[in-house]
């Protein structure tokens, strides 16, 4: 496949156009792209590969549990806080917007 995708670049670059080159460089990309995930997908469905991680995953799991407690909790706190920040802007404009139109409203009676 190698092979044939460099004559085929060859071609395409020996014609002389523009568009040439950029198609030969997006063929050889989505060539190292299909060889790459082929790679990839292999090593990641391997079972052998899931059970490592999986065990992996769980020592560091139980082995920083405090800490990542922490930081869900932290993270919780500060979702609360930009929520409740949200709506006291939302209703300061609000209020801001019904106080112009009374006052628009009353400058033109």
């Amino acid at each position: 496949m190698n092979q044939a995708m460099t004559e085929v670049c060859e071609t395409m670059m020996a014609e002389g156009s523009a568009l040439g080159p950029q198609l030969a460089k997006g063929a050889m990309m989505s060539a190292g792209m299909v060889a790459g995930r082929s790679v990839l997908g292999r090593l990641l469905t391997n079972p052998l590969v899931l059970l490592a991680a999986g065990a992996a995953v769980g020592y560091y799991g139980y082995k920083y549990r405090k800490e990542i407690a922490a930081a869900v909790a932290k993270g919780t706190d500060m979702g609360k806080d930009l929520v409740l920040t949200a709506r006291e802007n939302l209703a300061d404009l609000v209020e801001e917007t019904r106080e112009a139109e009374d006052t628009a409203g009353k400058v033109q009676d």
